[in-house]
């Protein structure tokens, strides 16, 4: 397959400096050794791979650690979550999540207030292959919230 001019442009588009310099926030967010649930999501389309643990305290997540092995789009989605997740509940984390893929998806917004970094990943839209590398963290942190949840109630 032969590149082209428009390829070489979409592709640099997609990896811009503003979603290589998110990537960098991957470093601070390290794997809990205690966690309340863990759970690794990976996509088969891509092979990127995420898990995700979390430290849930009435309803909330106390402490977040994940291990992200994605592309850049993949790992600057989960660099945004890492930096915002401490405080969030479950809905604040599914109404994230609907957003997100609503802006890949369907057109909708990107997320807004903390989450708001999430725009520079506007132009994956196109890349439908990259969408589930995206949202990869956010699935797997929904789980772990769900799972630490319930473990507490049972």
């Amino acid at each position: 397959m032969t590149t082209t001019a428009a390829d070489s442009d979409d592709l640099l588009k997609l990896y811009s400096q503003r979603i290589l310099a998110l990537t960098t926030g991957l470093a601070e967010c390290s794997r809990l050794p205690n966690a309340d649930a863990s759970v690794m999501k990976r996509s088969p389309l891509c092979g990127s791979t995420v898990t995700v643990d979390v430290i849930v305290r009435d309803g909330r997540i106390q402490a977040f650690g994940q291990d992200v092995k994605a592309c850049a789009l993949g790992q600057a989605s989960a660099a945004v979550l890492g930096r915002n997740a401490v405080g969030r509940s479950l809905d604040e984390l599914e109404t994230v999540r609907h957003c997100l893929r609503s802006m890949l998806k369907e057109g909708g917004p990107p997320p807004d207030g903390r989450f708001a970094d999430l725009e520079a990943l506007l132009p994956a839209r196109e890349f439908r292959n990259r969408h589930a590398s995206i949202m990869l963290a956010y699935d797997a942190t929904a789980e772990a919230v769900r799972t630490a949840t319930a473990g507490k109630a049972a």
